[in-house]
């Protein structure tokens, strides 16, 4: 496919996942994203991905501890589904050795979700045999401490053993610029918390790319359009929340996707790698999306928005999330003709 093409289809998959249905202000984040990555966000993460050394290692992360304060098992269903599309494209198009890491109380769900998705989960070394074999699509899981003591010194020793390729990140809240995890509205919610951005900052300080998707302007990432998130999101601005200092987080990525719900973005760019390879194994259709929307409420990951377990995401009827999926198919058919 010629880059003309290519390069118009980045662009409509680009437009889509950034349509403010819910209206949090995504549509001026996504412009300055734009504007500072110089190319599509979309077509930008799946060059990154399938920048990925065949047989590489990726570190991905995902899960929000939604309502932290009341128990630090309620997990949010933005974010994994959209996490498990993402390392299947991953281990089908490079058969990269797929690490997800997050808090041990959500592991479960997420690996469970991972599990519907089409990988199975085994530890690091059987998964290295797996890819190596190309005989099995797998997915290894990792705790990460949740301490701000623990977490720089868990940080080097993952990225010492595992020596990633690239670290993805997705609907991954970070702190604040006063080390504050804060929800959409302006809630410090960082108590049973994986501090997972410290894994990303000294990754960062390595030279390991980073892909980070976000909705919120608070995620892993969205410090490359701080001053937009200032701006235009609910609780952004200094002064808006108890600390002072916004809600906006302050970690960078070399590719910041901005989308109006995170799991259209992880859609999206397995769409753009799919375009890029002419595989159509890697794209994440409607019903990949129906089989894990149901898998995430059988495993108790909750609605944030509404604050009640179903299958609508960020508040979301699950058809919108259907038709997204089938949209993000459809305009790249043409490189499967």
């Amino acid at each position: 496919m010629d880059a003309t093409t290519l390069a118009a289809m980045d662009d409509r998959l680009d437009r889509l996942v950034n349509l403010d249905i819910g209206s949090r202000g995504i549509e001026p984040l996504y412009g300055a994203a734009r504007a500072q990555q110089g190319q599509s966000l979309v077509g930008a993460a799946a060059d990154a991905m399938l920048a990925v050394p065949q047989g590489g290692t990726v570190i991905v992360t995902t899960g929000s501890v939604s309502r932290a304060w009341i128990s630090a098992g309620i997990g949010e269903n933005d974010g994994p589904s959209g996490a498990a599309a993402l390392a299947r494209a991953l281990v089908l198009a490079r058969r990269a050795t797929v690490v997800l890491v997050a808090e041990e109380a959500l592991l479960g769900p997420i690996g469970r979700v991972c599990q519907a998705g089409g990988l199975a989960l085994v530890d690091l070394e059987q998964a290295r045999l797996a890819n190596s074999e190309g005989s099995l699509a797998v997915l290894v899981t990792r705790a990460f401490p949740l301490t701000d003591a623990e977490g720089p010194p868990a940080a080097v020793a993952m990225l010492d053993e595992l020596q990633p390729d690239l670290l993805v990140s997705t609907e991954r809240v970070g702190r604040n610029r006063n080390g504050i995890y804060y929800n959409m509205r302006g809630r410090d919610y960082g108590m049973g918390r994986a501090r997972l951005d410290d894994l990303f900052d000294a990754g960062r300080k390595r030279g390991i790319p980073v892909v980070a998707i976000g909705d919120g302007g608070n995620e892993i990432g969205m410090g490359n359009v701080a001053d937009e998130v200032r701006k235009h999101v609910p609780f952004g601005a200094e002064g808006s929340c108890p600390c002072g200092g916004g809600i906006g987080a302050v970690s960078t990525a070399d590719v910041l996707l901005t989308a109006a719900v995170s799991n259209w973005g992880c859609a999206a760019v397995v769409a753009a790698m799919g375009a890029r390879t002419g595989d159509a194994r890697l794209l994440h259709t409607a019903v990949s999306e129906r089989r894990l929307l149901d898998v995430m409420t059988a495993e108790g990951l909750i609605n944030s928005t509404h604050g009640i377990i179903d299958d609508n995401v960020d508040g979301m009827s699950p058809e919108t999330h259907l038709a997204v999926a089938s949209l993000c198919t459809a305009i790249v058919r043409d490189a499967f003709v």
